[in-house]
C-alpha cells in the first residue's frame, strides 16, 4: 500500500461516502456511467480558472471586433489547457505530493523562497480580477454601489470556502454548481442572440488573423490560458483524494482523471466560444467597440433585451464568486507546499481582497486592473509551468508514470509557446 504522510495542513479529502463510492470503482464493484460520478471534483474546481472574468473581457472583445473569426484561438488554448491540467493531476495521483511541495523538496531553500513570493503575487493578481468581476455584477445587477458588491462577494466566498470544514466533497458540489450556472446561462444566451452556425463551424477549424489588432487579443486569449495558481492546486486536490492500493488502482486514477480533465475543461472550453459567439451575435455588427464588461450589459439590455442582460450579469457572479473561492484555496495550497504552514482563513481571504479595494479607493479603470493582472500572471507563469513539465519528465520523480517521448515533445513545445505569447502579451502591454 502506498503509505502517504498526512498532517494537519493537508488538503482536505473527500466526504466518506464518496470515498467509499470510489474504493468500490477501483476494487471493480461499481460499473457503468456510475463509475466516473466519484471521481468528478477536481478538474471541475480547476476548470472555473478558464472562465473567469478575465475571460469575460477577453472574449467579449474578440467577438464584438471579428465575430466568429478567432474561435479557433480559443480551441487551441483550450486543448493546451488540458494538456497541462492532465500533467498537474497525474502529479499528485503518482507522486502524493502536490507541485509546490515538490518543489520545496527538490530545489534550494533561495529558490524555493522566490518562487513562492512569485507565485502568492500571482495569486492575488489573479484574485484582484476574479474578485472585482463578482461585485461589478452585483453591483450592475442589484444597482448598488461597487464598494457593496465587494463586500456582499466576500461574505459569499468566504460562506462557500467553510464547506470544506465539512469535508471537501461539498465544496466541489458547491463550486459544481456554480459552474452549472455559467453554463446553463450561456446555452440560454445562445438562444437570445442570432447565431450563424455554419460560420461558427467554419471559423473553429479555419485559423485566421484579421489584422494586428487581432494578434494582440489572440496572445491575450492563449498566453492568459494556463493559470498558474491552478497548475499548483490541481495536483494538490488529486495527491490524497485517493491513495492507490497497488499499481492497477493508480492505472485506474490515472484515467478516470484524465476523463474528468477531458470533460471539465471541455465544458470550460464550450462555454468561452460561447462567449464569442454571444458577443460575435449582439455587438460584431453594430458595436464593434464594446470592449468593458460594463459597457457589454449597457449595450445589451436594450439590443438583446434586459433578460439577456440579466443572464450575462448571473454568469459573471458565479463566474466571480466561484474562481475567487478557488483562488483562495490555491493560494492556501501554495503556502503550505513551499514553506510548511498555512494561515487562517479568515486572513487569507481578507489578503487576496486587499488588492481589490485598493484599486476601487484609488478610481483605477477595473479593466485596467484586469490588464494589470495579466502582466503580473505572465511573469508569474514559468514558474509552475517549467517545474511541471520538468518533473512529470523525471524518472526520479514520476516512475513508469513519466512523459513518454511524444508527451514531451507536447508539453516543451506547448510550454514554449505558452511562455513566448505571454512575452509577446507583456512587450505589447
Amino acid at each position: 500500500m502506498d503509505e502517504r504522510v498526512r498532517d494537519k495542513t493537508a488538503p482536505a479529502t473527500v466526504t466518506g461516502r464518496t470515498a467509499l463510492a470510489i474504493r468500490e470503482v477501483l476494487e471493480g464493484r461499481r460499473r457503468g456511467a456510475a463509475m466516473v460520478l466519484p471521481f468528478a471534483g477536481p478538474a471541475v474546481v480547476v476548470s472555473v480558472a478558464y472562465m473567469d472574468p478575465g475571460n469575460f473581457a477577453t472574449n467579449i472583445q474578440a467577438g464584438a471586433r471579428y465575430g466568429y473569426a478567432l474561435l479557433w484561438v480559443v480551441l487551441l488554448a483550450n486543448v493546451v489547457a488540458m494538456l497541462f491540467q492532465a500533467l498537474s493531476a497525474r502529479l499528485g495521483i503518482v507522486t502524493g505530493r502536490n507541485l509546490a511541495e515538490l518543489c520545496r523538496d527538490n530545489f534550494p531553500a533561495p529558490l524555493v523562497y522566490a518562487m513562492w513570493a512569485v507565485s502568492e503575487i500571482a495569486a492575488m493578481a489573479t484574485d484582484l480580477a476574479e474578485f472585482l468581476g463578482g461585485a461589478i455584477g452585483l453591483a450592475l445587477l442589484f444597482h448598488m454601489p461597487l464598494l457593496a458588491g465587494m463586500i456582499v462577494t466576500a461574505i459569499v466566498t468566504y460562506g462557500l470556502l467553510l464547506f470544506e470544514k465539512a469535508g471537501f466533497r461539498p465544496l466541489e458540489l458547491a463550486i459544481g454548481a456554480l459552474v452549472g450556472i455559467i453554463g446553463l446561462s450561456y446555452l440560454a444566451e445562445l438562444f437570445i442572440t442570432p447565431v450563424a452556425w455554419p460560420s461558427v463551424f467554419g471559423h473553429l477549424f479555419t485559423p485566421q488573423l484579421p489584422d494586428a489588432d487581432a494578434v494582440t487579443i489572440a496572445v491575450g486569449i492563449i498566453g492568459a490560458t494556463v493559470m498558474p495558481h491552478a497548475l499548483f492546486l490541481h495536483s494538490g486536490l488529486t495527491q490524497n483524494r485517493t491513495v492507490a492500493r497497488n499499481e492497477g488502482e493508480r492505472v485506474k486514477l490515472l484515467r478516470f482523471s484524465n476523463i474528468e480533465v477531458v470533460i471539465a475543461l471541455s465544458i470550460a472550453g464550450l462555454i468561452n466560444m460561447a462567449m464569442v459567439i454571444m458577443a460575435s451575435g449582439a455587438f460584431h455588427a453594430g458595436h464593434p467597440e464594446v470592449a468593458e464588461i460594463e459597457t457589454a450589459y449597457h449595450t445589451l439590455a436594450p439590443l438583446l433585451g434586459i433578460g439577456a442582460a440579466g443572464i450575462f450579469l448571473l454568469s459573471l457572479i458565479a463566474s466571480g464568486i466561484s474562481s475567487s473561492v478557488v483562488g483562495t484555496m490555491a493560494g492556501q495550497m501554495i503556502m503550505q507546499g513551499f514553506v510548511g504552514f498555512q494561515i487562517p482563513l479568515w486572513l487569507r481571504r481578507l489578503i487576496t481582497m486587499l488588492p481589490s479595494f485598493v484599486v476601487v479607493a484609488l478610481g483605477v479603470n477595473a479593466t485596467h486592473a484586469l490588464v494589470l493582472s495579466q502582466v503580473v500572471l505572465s511573469f508569474a507563469l514559468p514558474v509552475p509551468m517549467a517545474a511541471l513539465v520538468w518533473f512529470t519528465c523525471r524518472e526520479k520523480v514520476m516512475g513508469r508514470y513519466r512523459n513518454g517521448p511524444l508527451m514531451i515533445v507536447a508539453a516543451c513545445a506547448s510550454a514554449v509557446a505558452v511562455l513566448a505569447l505571454n512575452v509577446v502579451l507583456l512587450l505589447q502591454t
